[in-house]
């Protein structure tokens, strides 16, 4: 890592997707799901090493879709828990394999740093269409004899963009997390953090009965772009399965874009096919953090997480100025 990207006393927001923990395809086994989060931790390991203030957020698409789908189930034996529920419930458990992957990991190391992990409530407008509005795949694909006696019983199902058939449910905006200060005081001291698991709980302010849940699930992308300014971070780090962002993803033209103003960010936003559920959300989360006063936004493959940050690799967003150097 550069001189550049290790100083002491910087903020980093990393961004592990849930796919990252438990591949599609593979098997959903507790035990190779610890197998994978302990493979995806180097870049997070580097980070630490160098001083970085840190904290993690984690998807959960595929584990809440399990989630679901125990539910679904069970329902004959013991009663259904609704999908804010099990967001919180999947932050827990997906929490505790990071944080104990984690903290085995830096005593290798021989760095001593606190882990610990937070479930977070994110505030979301109840009034908006996205509250309401199925958008966000969950979960793993659907066989067709399932899908017709989910669909029979009102279940939201969609292809996805790979034509494979899944659960699909409202992904609303998030605006705050409820949380921030208590993670950025953690952060503050040194402790690396796994906070908004999942994206957090989506909640909203009843006039009458304060905080209530909502059964949805907040994009993990947005939800770090909020976290990294509330505890004042300088970079936002968004580890996926793809190098970054392309220009005509999937064709043979297909181009990694390596630099992007948050401008030139929605410009290809609005013209390149990057998929609501995919690329597009991630894009928009790292154009939020710059605009937002974050000093740079990285996309980059799980893997070259560290490597990300010297330029070589990734779609690196950031200022006009400081893209020039001028800053």
């Amino acid at each position: 890592m550069e001189e550049r990207q290790s100083r002491d006393g910087e903020r980093v927001v990393i961004a592990i997707g849930g796919n990252a923990l438990s591949p599609a395809g593979g098997s959903a086994a507790i035990a190779e799901q610890f197998r994978h989060t302990r493979e995806s931790l180097e870049p997070i390991v580097e980070f630490a090493r160098h001083g970085w203030g840190m904290a993690i957020v984690h998807g959960n698409g595929p584990q809440v879709g399990d989630a679901i789908l125990r539910n679904e189930r069970s329902r004959a034996v013991v009663d259904e828990l609704p999908l804010g529920v099990l967001v919180a419930g999947t932050a827990g458990w997906i929490g505790y394999m990071i944080q104990q992957s984690l903290q085995n990991a830096l005593a290798r190391e021989g760095i001593e740093r606190p882990v610990v992990s937070v479930i977070n409530q994110v505030l979301v407008d109840p009034d908006r269409s996205s509250t309401r509005e199925p958008t966000k795949f969950v979960g793993r694909r659907v066989e067709r004899a399932v899908a017709r006696e989910l669909l029979a019983e009102g279940v939201n199902l969609r292809p996805d963009e790979r034509g494979h058939l899944r659960r699909i449910v409202p992904s609303p905006e998030p605006l705050d997390i409820v949380e921030a200060d208590t993670v950025r005081q953690l952060v503050e001291q040194g402790t690396i953090v796994i906070a908004c698991g999942g994206g957090g709980t989506p909640v909203f302010r009843d006039p009458v009965l304060g905080l209530e849940g909502l059964d949805s699930v907040i994009d993990k992308d947005r939800a770090a772009a909020i976290l990294g300014r509330k505890i004042h971070a300088s970079l936002l780090l968004i580890l996926t399965d793809v190098e970054g962002v392309y220009r005509g993803f999937g064709t043979p033209a297909e181009q990694l874009i390596r630099h992007l103003t948050p401008v030139e960010g929605r410009a290809v936003l609005a013209t390149e096919r990057l998929g609501r559920g995919s690329m597009a959300p991630k894009l928009e989360a790292a154009i939020h953090f710059v605009e937002q006063g974050g000093r740079r936004a990285v996309i980059a493959e799980l893997q070259q997480g560290a490597a990300a940050l010297t330029g070589s690799t990734g779609t690196t967003v950031e200022a006009e100025a400081q893209a020039k150097g001028q800053v």
